[in-house]
């Protein structure tokens, strides 16, 4: 699933074979921007903000894109097959006399001016993974409402950008609070402690796309300590993992190592 992790590991690979590099091809499938046509022009960097993903092109265009659940850049070798779907789920492509990169299912595709890029990233708070990185700030921005369930807080972009709903459920394990404990509850220095975890992980994984929570080198299936897991035995006590919805996605918990109201699903 497409996080913090991801889009910037993405926007380094496309930064690779795009930057530097003169437009050959500039195919945007969405009825917006089906007739711009940027070819012959620079690009001039691939930039991660959060979950977003920011293509700045000469003459002063980005193009914006987010992944969410499930869309993702591939990158080809000039003349390869392309692979990542079928071809009415392609939204963008970018070539070069190298390479191409394709856009599958992206939810979000637009293109915007450079100058304007803030209407659309000016929202966030620090990024995990960027230079404006302030731990201080996001501790304090996820202390705002005292009252909110962990979960939603994590998941809340403008408190810190990068995190998804992997790490929401990782984050709270490591934190041993179930999802649903209002963060005001959270015990003295966990707030952060959390905060410190959440760099952490996502530097650890922002190389790599098979991410890891737990440490050593486990099995496939363990790499996570409750993410996918349900009806498992925890990795750090043996209880079976729990499912539940919250604000309309799924989260997985330990009800033994976390401490908290429990999810809407548990017995």
């Amino acid at each position: 699933m497409p996080e913090g992790d991801t889009v910037w590991l993405t926007a380094h690979k496309l930064h690779d074979v795009l930057a530097g590099r003169l437009l050959t091809v500039f195919d945007l499938r969405v009825p917006r921007f089906a007739t711009a046509d940027l070819t012959g022009r620079e690009v001039l960097d691939v930039t991660p903000r959060g979950k977003h993903l920011l293509t700045r092109i000469e003459g002063g265009f980005t193009l914006h894109s987010h992944l969410r659940m499930d869309g993702s850049w591939r990158v080809f070798a000039a003349g390869e097959r392309w692979r990542g779907g079928p071809g009415h789920q392609i939204r963008a492509v970018l070539g070069n006399s190298e390479h191409t990169a394709v856009g599958y299912r992206l939810p979000v595709l637009e293109l915007l001016r450079t100058q304007d890029e803030e209407r659309v990233v000016g929202h966030l708070g620090p990024d995990l993974l960027g230079p404006d990185w302030d731990p201080g700030a996001a501790v304090r921005n996820l202390l705002a409402d005292s009252a909110r369930p962990l979960g939603e807080a994590l998941l809340d972009q403008r408190n810190m950008a990068g995190i998804g709903n992997v790490y929401k459920s990782e984050l709270a394990f490591l934190a041993r609070a179930t999802p649903w404990l209002p963060v005001g509850e959270l015990p003295a220095g966990v707030p952060a402690r959390l905060v410190a975890t959440a760099h952490r992980l996502l530097e650890a994984n922002k190389n790599r796309f098979d991410r890891r929570t737990t440490p050593g080198e486990r099995r496939t299936e363990q790499r996570l300590f409750v993410y996918g897991r349900e009806g498992r035995p925890c990795l750090r006590c043996g209880a079976l993992v729990r499912k539940a919805g919250q604000d309309e996605r799924v989260t997985y918990w330990c009800p033994r190592c976390q401490s908290g109201p429990a999810g809407p699903a548990a017995g």
